[in-house]
């Protein structure tokens, strides 16, 4: 990956992060990092 490419994802991020704090007070990262745990909780029974 080349610098400006990981410039531009890391510049969408933040910028998704923001929205998420302004708009909802960070309940949709919050949302999507409980599932996150969630699917490695499951990936784990797996293992």
């Amino acid at each position: 990956m080349s610098n400006r490419a990981a410039l531009g994802l890391f510049a969408l991020i933040v910028t998704a992060l923001c929205a998420d704090y302004a708009l909802n007070g960070f309940s949709a990262t919050l949302f999507l990092a409980r599932k996150f745990v969630d699917l490695t909780n499951a990936l784990a029974v797996w293992r």
